[in-house]
């Protein structure tokens, strides 16, 4: 019982943190608009949001990582992932582009999705 309720309250603070950056990050939330509108569907085998907003999702990267980081957020390692979330996108856009197999699409934007959820954690420690 102890296991459970301290499993819900460490989700429950990790969704308060996010809520909480993009709030205070626009171009955060930007970004996390477009990736969960082409995340989510990959999830079930649906390709299609993606493959239609590969370039957005990567321009909104892009933007994040030029964008100024709130001053509560700037901690070690957050503008490395930024740089490495705007490489792995445009990566991911080259891919789509390329018509590349759907398993190799599939597998970039999870990592790319980890990624993003990598800078939100950075940004709280």
């Amino acid at each position: 019982m102890k296991y459970i309720l301290f499993l819900i309250a460490f989700f429950g603070i990790q969704g308060l943190r996010a809520q909480e950056a993009k709030a205070d990050w626009p171009a955060l939330e930007t970004f996390h608009e477009v990736m969960a509108m082409t995340f989510h569907p990959s999830e079930e085998g649906n390709l299609e949001p993606i493959k239609a907003r590969s370039g957005e999702l990567a321009s909104k990267a892009k933007a994040l990582k030029d964008s100024a980081i709130p001053a509560s957020m700037q901690k070690p390692g957050v503008a490395e992932s930024l740089k490495l979330l705007a490489k792995e996108a445009k990566a991911l856009d080259k891919m789509v582009k390329k018509h590349k197999s759907d398993v190799e699409i599939t597998k970039s934007l999870a990592a790319l999705h980890d990624r993003f959820h990598e800078v939100v954690e950075k940004c709280h420690h």
